[in-house]
């Protein structure tokens, strides 16, 4: 074969693979989970939205897919994709799911029961929370496997109906990973951090955007390693475990948020799924 017969072959196989490769989710059609939403478009869409949320998109066996997170206060049942363009409608349907209870005491009853001063930063740091959890970047059509952000037990599932001190509160919005205190956390894929601080609840947070409505969050840390707007690669330090806000021990919670609806990381991440499958 000549010189120029190999280059054409190169450039046909180039031309028959995707220009970005996205790892594919596990699929879970219920509160908290991910579905995969064919599109009829040829090239990439724009303005694909799930609850008034612009939702991802990447390319899935040489079609375009909607990547949809589902919010664990979906109610079951039939629901739409909507999509600007056209003002067309996509019908998916959502399953219930029955997570598992748990109840927890908190010594510190401010973190159940807060004050009215408590209230008031409360609120304060919610708008920030929320707005960092609904930051949009445009990124490659590209859906990242994520990598265990610290090493440890975990100790807390996803979706759990919580008690503390009996009073009932919302579900458990992430995974928790029991560590020593300083254990390193480092950032699960690439990504731009988008805020970060000490708050009542959560303790010290770091929030990374990792493109088109996929955010991670990282909660009772002992220490924050990076500064807001710095560009974070995977593997790279963000903190180490602690113990601040409400917490009853040391552990990392690790939230991930898909067009703002807080999702099991599990789904997105197979290194989180062996995990699992070896806890007693």
């Amino acid at each position: 074969m000549t010189i120029k017969n190999i280059l054409y072959t190169l450039f046909l196989m180039l031309m028959a693979t995707p220009l970005f490769a996205s790892f594919t989710p596990q699929q879970a059609a219920v509160p908290g989970g991910v579905v995969l939403i064919q599109l009829p478009h040829d090239t990439q869409p724009s303005g694909i939205y799930f609850n008034n949320r612009r939702v991802m998109t990447i390319q899935h066996q040489e079609r375009w897919h909607a990547v949809v997170g589902l919010p664990l206060s979906l109610k079951p049942g039939t629901h739409h994709l909507q999509m600007d363009s056209s003002k067309q409608k996509l019908a998916f349907v959502v399953e219930a799911m029955a997570y598992e209870t748990q109840y927890i005491t908190v010594k510190n009853k401010r973190h159940v029961n807060p004050n009215k001063l408590d209230m008031d930063r409360i609120g304060k740091e919610s708008a920030e929370i929320k707005s960092a959890l609904r930051s949009w970047r445009d990124a490659p059509p590209s859906l990242p496997e994520l990598a265990l952000p610290v090493q440890g037990r975990l100790s807390s599932s996803f979706g759990l109906q919580r008690y503390f001190n009996e009073q009932p509160r919302k579900p458990h919005s992430g995974i928790d990973i029991a560590a020593p205190e300083g254990t390193p956390i480092t950032s699960p894929a690439d990504g731009v951090v988008v805020r970060t601080g000490a708050y009542f609840f959560n303790g010290n947070s770091v929030f990374v955007d990792h493109g088109q409505g996929l955010i991670t969050m990282y909660c009772h840390m002992h220490e924050i390693a990076v500064s807001e707007g710095a560009s974070v690669k995977q593997g790279e330090l963000l903190g180490s475990v602690g113990t601040t806000g409400r917490s009853t021990g040391p552990h990392l919670h690790w939230g991930v948020s898909l067009n703002d609806a807080r999702i099991n990381p599990a789904l997105l991440s197979p290194a989180l799924q062996r995990l699992q499958q070896s806890a007693p």
